[in-house]
């Protein structure tokens, strides 16, 4: 049987940006936590949703055609097959999203920049 995790601690244990975290899996999603800084990269997910929930700082989520700007606490849902690149002065946010979505989608624009990891998630240690 499962045991609590708590979101806080698992965040205080990595440093790494765009790097997401897999806290626990429900079904076949994994719940993922990741801090964020800088810009993501331009890219789509294809055949999936992603969710994402500010648990700190804020995060700007633009869009091929406006951007959506997020604060604590606030929730927003990417459509598959939406262009998006995530962006944050600094914050951590917490993900759902189908286990081996690959945090640059099937796509991406341009070079993966140093600080984002193209990753299916890393367990948390």
């Amino acid at each position: 049987m499962e045991k609590p995790i708590n979101l806080t601690a698992a965040l205080r244990s990595f440093d790494e940006v765009y790097s997401p975290r897999i806290v626990t899996r429900m079904n076949d999603y994994d719940v993922r936590i990741a801090h964020v800084r800088g810009d993501h990269v331009w890219h789509v997910h294809e055949d999936t949703d992603e969710f994402f929930l500010v648990l700190d700082g804020t995060l700007q989520i633009a869009l091929r055609d406006r951007t959506v700007e997020l604060e604590v606490g606030d929730v927003f849902v990417v459509p598959k097959g939406v262009e998006h690149r995530p962006s944050s002065p600094g914050g951590s946010i917490l993900m759902f999203e189908p286990s081996g979505t690959v945090t640059t989608g099937d796509r991406h624009e341009g070079e993966i920049p140093d600080h984002v990891h193209s990753t299916t998630g890393h367990e948390l240690t």
